[in-house]
């Protein structure tokens, strides 16, 4: 078992004061998004082995089946298949979606014979890996995810007041619903910048109106403000706005387009850098390949509350194999609680100060820091706390 060093990633969007306050750090008034656990190659975990600090890639490739376990290779290969990170948002990330495998494998080996760099700036797929992702909040989360129903948005826009919405708002309220979203999502991605002006001029004072849609437009009204004339606003008007209460979780699959907003939040994610961006980004937009990967298809409420395991362990469902994210909430007087080592896995400290224990080793972890257990090592819990376990799923589970 090994405590982790930890990179911070300063992207824009970053909050300066969450993470320095959950690390009991002084901020230094730089925004401060993603503190990343693991062995991504663009900011692998460190640790201390034979006297030296070593990047945790370099590890596991080293003697992957010593650090991931037979089962592990022989299912994902020669890697761990999970990426842990604080998530610290203060503005709005890009719309995007994330491919399902097959769409990655074949995306990746199309642009590898079209000879892209793999770094350049409009490479899609970077590997060829699927991107499922699920975020659990610590503090109030606000993000968007997944089409909202067509009618909810047939009557957002018929609420703005726009004359050439009127084809698009029937057409959200005819049956069935895929055709209509594919129709309307499309055509929002392909609008003028001077409808994109209206449509974004229009959000003002729907916002600044009493009535039960004046929530929802504060919300699409700052991301105008922050993204002018950008077609991500109107295309994130059919997407679901979303408040998760700390605890609760956003599972984000295949095809479903989602932004996160703001607030505090432990994500997990396969290792993988494949995103199609939709809009509210200056980057990248494959508007083809991305109609090719979103699933327009409404979804129900995409909230997910953990589920207590017999022993106690808060689970939170993913129907993916690449990772398993679960909870234990620990109070003072609690006894010592044994955590099987059959599979990798990285532990987070949000809260208290949690002890771990593994074949003599121990590990003292406060807020904000972590653990990383090769497979084959039991670790044994103690303390008050709150502890995010992040490992693969079981082979039975999938």
């Amino acid at each position: 078992m090994d405590r982790l060093i930890n990179s911070i990633r300063p992207y824009p969007w970053g909050s300066r004061t969450a993470l320095p306050a959950l690390l009991g750090t002084v901020p230094d008034g730089s925004p401060q998004a993603e503190l990343w656990m693991g062995a991504h190659p663009g900011a692998p975990s460190r640790v201390e082995r034979d006297g030296y600090l070593r990047g945790l890639d370099q590890v596991i490739e080293k003697d992957p089946r010593g650090e991931l376990g037979d089962a592990v290779v022989r299912r994902f290969g020669p890697r761990l298949p999970f990426l842990v990170k604080l998530l610290a948002a203060d503005a709005p990330l890009s719309l995007q979606v994330h491919p399902d495998p097959a769409q990655a494998s074949a995306g990746y080996a199309r642009e590898n014979a079209q000879g892209i760099p793999l770094d350049a700036p409009h490479r899609t797929y970077r590997d060829p890996q699927h991107k499922p992702e699920m975020i659990v909040a610590l503090t109030p989360f606000e993000g968007l995810c997944g089409f909202r129903p067509t009618h909810e948005s047939a009557d957002l826009l018929a609420a703005l007041d726009l004359d050439w919405t009127a084809p698009y708002i029937a057409a959200l309220r005819s049956d069935p619903a895929e055709p209509a979203l594919r129709e309307v999502f499309s055509a929002f991605l392909s609008l003028s910048p001077r409808r994109l002006a209206e449509f974004g001029d229009a959000l003002a004072p729907a916002a600044a109106q009493d009535g039960p849609l004046r929530e929802e437009f504060a919300v699409y009204d700052g991301l105008a403000r922050a993204y002018p004339a950008d077609p991500g606003v109107p295309a994130a008007l059919l997407v679901r706005h979303v408040r998760l209460a700390p605890g609760e979780a956003l599972f984000l699959g295949a095809g479903v387009p989602h932004a996160y907003l703001r607030g505090l939040g432990v994500e997990i994610m396969a290792a993988s850098d494949n995103v199609l961006r939709c809009g509210l980004t200056s980057k990248h937009v494959d508007v083809p390949e991305l109609l090719r990967v979103v699933r327009f298809a409404a979804l129900p409420s995409p909230v997910v509350r953990p589920e207590r395991a017999e022993d106690g362990e808060e689970v939170y469902p993913a129907p993916v194999e690449d990772f398993r994210l679960s909870r234990l909430v620990r109070q003072a007087g609690d006894g010592a609680r044994v955590l099987p080592g059959s599979r990798p896995q990285i532990l987070l400290c949000t809260e208290g100060t949690i002890r771990l224990t593994s074949d003599g080793a121990e590990v003292t972890l406060a807020p904000g820091e972590s653990a990383y257990a090769p497979a084959g090592e039991n670790v044994t819990v103690s303390g008050a706390g709150t502890l995010f376990r992040a490992t693969t799923a079981p082979e039975h589970d999938n």
